[in-house]
């Protein structure tokens, strides 16, 4: 029956409006204040879902769903999902359940050879790759270890005078990861980027800042960098950024939607543009022993002779929490559901719908692309007749006028949603 119901609402769901019409606290007020005391029947639930949840869902796998990250899932990751949940594993270490440490070591490898990484971030490299729930748990522990490297030679009474570094355009994810490791607010770096270089970190300004707090007294030990950043997709140099950071021993961690180069960590949400539900994040890593050190528990009860061989991977230790998902099961389905050609033709064919929508875009007198397109995201706006100053026409608005071009710009949407 709940098979029919997803059937169901997948066939329906472009019907629904994208976002829910319900005013907050509605739920309360239809359904009863505490738990039955008897059971109630599948029918009944059911019902329930239907008249009183799925009003108050945003149906983010609409075709008419244009926000964040749409569409994300399919048959293959639904499928996998089910036989995750109906095997209920707790994957924390080996002996848990072997079969989902290795099924995820090798799939990460998988994907790694996809993306054509290096080398050494794979588990054949002596690197290795893990399957976190979102871009906020890599980040932090990535940050952790690269943390504890450099407090284990410095001392960790000296946390105070530890660095970290991003754009003003990283995702807020970096600056959340330094908070819960620690780190001195006051020494977050949110290095501000200009439409010069297309909103990408630029090598001068990071040397300029470092060399500054250096100076001052303090120690950089972490670099974001980003490859397609959530409101631009603007690409971070990532060559010259490297090259700066390893000068003053600092890991960078590449946060990206689209790519990467020589780095310490590297992350992807297989989650967004991959077919696979949420959550997965894809997390590889240069030197598996950083994490292990920062993030390792061995009580009595855990310990088994598997572990102490040091022949098998112990997932636990690779992320925040002990108890883990069998993820890597609806990233194997989807990789064997789709292989590596239709799944390469998938994401060029978003790539190639954006540049056709860029043109179309470009060649209309009453819109105007803000920032040019990279990879499949369009950034535009609506161009009121009012404010048209010629070919350079929001370069000296003011901040009146330049709202109310934005303004405008939410108008054309809104009424375009409405059609």
């Amino acid at each position: 029956m709940v098979i029919d119901f997803i059937a169901d609402y997948y066939r329906n769901v472009e019907k629904y409006p994208v976002r829910s019409q319900v005013e907050p606290g509605y739920l309360s007020k239809r359904l009863p204040e505490s738990a039955p005391n008897n059971p109630e029947p599948i029918e009944k639930i059911l019902q329930d879902v239907q008249e009183h949840i799925v009003p108050g869902i945003t149906h983010w796998q609409s075709p008419n769903y244009f926000a964040y990250f749409p569409s994300s899932g399919s048959i293959a990751g639904i499928l996998g999902e089910m036989l995750s949940t109906c095997f209920n594993v707790v994957g924390f270490n080996w002996m848990s359940s072997a079969a989902a440490t290795e099924l995820e070591s090798i799939v990460m490898d998988w994907l790694g050879e996809m993306l054509t990484l290096p080398k050494p971030f794979l588990f054949s490299g002596n690197g290795g790759g893990v399957l976190q729930g979102t871009t906020c748990e890599a980040m932090l522990c990535t940050l952790v270890a690269a943390r504890d490297q450099v407090l284990r030679n410095i001392g960790r009474e000296n946390i105070t005078k530890l660095v970290v570094y991003g754009s003003d355009q990283t995702h807020s994810a970096i600056q959340k990861a330094a908070q819960i490791a620690g780190i001195n607010p006051n020494n977050f770096r949110a290095i501000r980027t200009t439409k010069s270089s297309l909103f990408g970190l630029t090598p001068d300004s990071l040397l300029s800042t470092i060399k500054s707090d250096v100076e001052a007294g303090l120690i950089p030990f972490f670099l974001c960098a980003t490859i397609g950043t959530t409101s631009t997709t603007a690409v971070d140099p990532l060559g010259p950024l490297c090259k700066i950071a390893k000068k003053h021993s600092i890991w960078v961690h590449v946060d990206a939607a689209y790519g990467v180069e020589d780095a310490d960590s590297f992350s992807l949400n297989a989650h967004k543009w991959f077919f696979t539900t949420l959550d997965c994040c894809c997390l590889w890593v240069k030197d598996p022993s950083a994490l292990i050190k920062s993030l390792s528990t061995y009580p009595e009860y855990l310990r088994n002779k598997a572990s102490e061989s040091k022949l098998v991977v112990d997932y636990k230790d690779w992320q925040i929490t002990l108890s883990r998902r069998f993820r890597s099961m609806k990233l194997w389905l989807v990789l064997r559901s789709y292989g590596v050609t239709n799944l390469r033709m998938f994401l060029r064919s978003h790539v190639k719908m954006a540049k056709t929508f860029e043109e179309l875009v470009a060649s209309d007198k009453r819109f105007e692309i803000v920032v040019p397109r990279n990879f499949a995201l369009v950034c535009f706006r609506a161009v009121p007749s009012v404010l048209s100053l010629g070919k350079n026409k929001y370069k000296n608005l003011s901040a009146s006028e330049a709202e109310q071009a934005n303004e405008v710009t939410l108008g054309v949407i809104v009424k375009s949603k409405d059609q």
